[in-house]
């Protein structure tokens, strides 16, 4: 197992932040960049991994989600996008509908081409991978991370899969909760976390969720993580590939507060609280990936037309450190 030089691993933010000139920056200036490939095709991420490759010889990763589909009340579902029709003819679209095919995420796909030309590390969200999987991923010399989010998470990813590192997500993250199940419990804040889980392996573990200066990684290294994954840190580097507006919006002082809501995927996330979040959290049901296909089009035209209050902006807790710095500088100002 070879860590990064510096203990800083760049969350991988699948949907357009995480790119390959991000993830081969923060690697080239010492640390993990990962690369994201939930939402896109196994041939996308083979093409991902291959450019990133071109910009470093250094170890990166590449983050999946564990295939997660919820058995929601299809009726619940449509009466979530007969609300937002409205939303959606002022931006000029129709509200998406649930894709079926669209589920497994080419889950299977994806694990033969890591199989095939692995990266250093892979990572897992929303689950945990079979253990002949994570065995298979080990003999081609990866390491297999699984992010959870309890203490029960952590168990069942180290004795049920056999995971060589965890990425403990505190309930300050940005984005989405990594959690196994579809629940809205925020869970523990990533020091509690750390503590809880440290007392019971001596595993690598890696803390993430509101961490932004250069004090909070010492602090989580002092409690016995290897290193800090940082997300929302990163959005608003040159390198990285977040909408304009998403990126503006992390420096817009109107945004005062974050939180964590469906109304965007069906799942929980945590992003600035804006009029979307605001006006249809209460009504989004518990369905993931459906509310993500019926909200697509309505996040895409807004972004278009530059409108901050129907995109989804996700934002830890500590996003106001966010800068515009290369991520090479956001690295060394993280690790001294």
């Amino acid at each position: 197992m070879t860590w990064p030089e510096l203990p800083i691993v760049q969350a991988p933010m699948a949907g357009g932040p995480s790119t390959p000139e991000l993830a081969a920056a923060v690697s080239e200036a010492g640390g993990l960049g990962f690369l994201a490939a939930g939402y896109t095709t196994a041939a996308a991420m083979r093409a991902d991994i291959a450019r990133t490759r071109e910009l470093t010889s250094r170890p990166f990763g590449t983050n999946l989600f564990m295939p997660s589909h919820d058995d929601a009340d299809p009726a619940a579902v449509e009466a979530y996008r007969a609300r937002l029709a409205p939303e959606a003819a002022r931006l000029g679209v129709a509200p998406g509908a649930p894709d079926p095919a669209a589920r497994d995420d080419d889950h299977d796909a994806k694990i033969a081409e890591l199989l095939d030309d692995p990266p250093a590390f892979v990572s897992f969200t929303f689950g945990t991978p079979a253990a002949d999987v994570v065995r298979a991923l080990q003999g081609r010399g990866v390491t297999v991370v699984v992010t959870v989010t309890t203490v029960d998470e952590a168990m069942q990813a180290l004795h049920g899969s056999g995971a060589d590192a965890l990425c403990l997500q505190g309930s300050e993250a940005g984005g989405h909760r990594a959690s196994f199940a579809n629940t809205l419990d925020e869970g523990l804040p990533v020091r509690a976390l750390l503590a809880a889980v440290r007392a019971r392996t001596d595993r690598p573990l890696i803390a993430a969720g509101g961490l932004a200066t250069r004090a909070d990684v010492a602090e989580l290294r002092g409690l016995g993580a290897v290193a800090a994954q940082l997300g929302t840190a990163f959005v608003r580097c040159p390198e990285s590939g977040a909408n304009p507006v998403h990126k503006a919006a992390l420096a817009d002082p109107r945004f005062t507060a974050t939180a964590v809501t469906r109304a965007f995927s069906g799942r929980p996330a945590r992003g600035l609280v804006n009029r979307f979040l605001t006006e249809h959290d209460a009504a989004a049901p518990a369905a993931y990936p459906d509310v993500h296909h019926v909200t697509s089009p309505l996040r895409k035209a807004a972004v278009a037309a530059g409108d901050p209050d129907v995109a989804n902006l996700w934002a830890g807790t500590s996003w106001r450190h966010a800068t515009d710095a290369p991520a090479a500088d956001v690295v060394r100002s993280l690790a001294g």
